[in-house]
């Protein structure tokens, strides 16, 4: 279960966003350097217990209204080999201290987990809380499951573009697209959206009060992904 340390991080995690936001192709450019907040998220367990995993959502208001980035991360003890363009930054933390913090789309371990997720063997924690699930975080998945080529998550093909991030799970495996730019939905199912058969939700907190619901992931058959 995820343990959530009490203590300081330095730089904070939203001290390393704010640079490295304005360089993704997903970023709505703004006319003033990003200024960010917390406002939702939730976070997985590593098996081995080595990798934090958060799936951490931030207000920008620089812009002239408000925009709702998702950015899954990872946290290490040492360097990801090849990931070196995935990385957001390092940090010392006052009870683990250097941590090197990743892109996670990028991350095989976060990769596993949440396809774990959408399989019904892993459970979504609080973001906030040690040894606490977060039941409001929703998995689904229609037809026959979910099923992904053997290692396909050990070096998943990562396309980063304007509309989000891919990743092709295996040579003829599903795909994920993970949302970026979050909006709040109405609670209606996906239309529209040929392939789409499943998807990660959950909340954050809307600027004016309140709370928002939307699509973390989106699970796609690989032949119908876009």
């Amino acid at each position: 279960m995820s343990i959530i340390h009490k203590t300081t991080m330095s730089p904070t995690k939203l001290e390393l966003l704010t640079p490295w936001l304005p360089q993704q192709p997903w970023y709505a450019a703004a006319r003033r350097p990003p200024e960010l907040s917390r406002v939702g998220g939730f976070r997985l367990d590593d098996p081995e217990g080595e990798v934090g995993i958060e799936f951490m959502v931030v207000r920008d208001d620089a812009g002239d209204r408000p925009a709702w980035y998702h950015v899954p991360m990872t946290y290490r003890a040492a360097p990801l080999d090849g990931a070196e363009r995935a990385l957001i930054g390092t940090t010392e933390h006052g009870v683990l201290g250097q941590r090197w913090i990743y892109d996670g789309p990028h991350d095989p371990v976060l990769v596993a987990q949440l396809i774990a997720l959408l399989q019904g063997r892993a459970e979504p924690q609080a973001q906030s809380e040690s040894h606490t699930p977060d039941p409001s975080v929703t998995a689904e998945v229609t037809g026959a499951g979910l099923d992904v080529p053997a290692g396909a998550t050990g070096a998943p093909a990562v396309a980063n573009g304007p509309d989000g991030t891919r990743l092709l799970l295996g040579d003829g495996g599903p795909a994920l697209q993970v949302t970026r730019v979050l909006r709040p939905e109405s609670g209606a199912e996906p239309t529209g959206v040929r392939g789409a058969r499943g998807h990660v939700s959950a909340g954050w907190r809307l600027s004016e009060g309140g709370e928002a619901r939307g699509r973390y992931v989106v699970l796609y058959d690989s032949d119908t992904a876009s």
